[in-house]
């Protein structure tokens, strides 16, 4: 596995994290959510410019995401 793979799983787990507590999920359900409205493809997709903000900006950008495709959480 290479560093860059490390670093964006990293990065993967500590938004789900911050999702699941600004939500008082528990982690498995933030990342069916996510996985469901397309959050994880989109931190994934746009990690080279996410991973350089904060992870509430990048778990605000999420909401907007998943709220574009389905999503209710506010």
């Amino acid at each position: 596995m290479s560093q860059q793979q490390i670093n964006l799983i990293d990065y993967l787990t500590g938004c789900i994290g911050a999702f699941a507590m600004r939500f008082a999920l528990s982690n498995s359900q933030a990342y069916n959510y996510l996985e469901e409205f397309q959050g994880l493809r989109f931190l994934t997709d746009f990690y080279d410019v996410e991973h350089t903000q904060s992870i509430d900006d990048a778990i605000d950008d999420c909401i907007e995401i998943c709220k574009r495709n389905g999503g209710k959480l506010q």
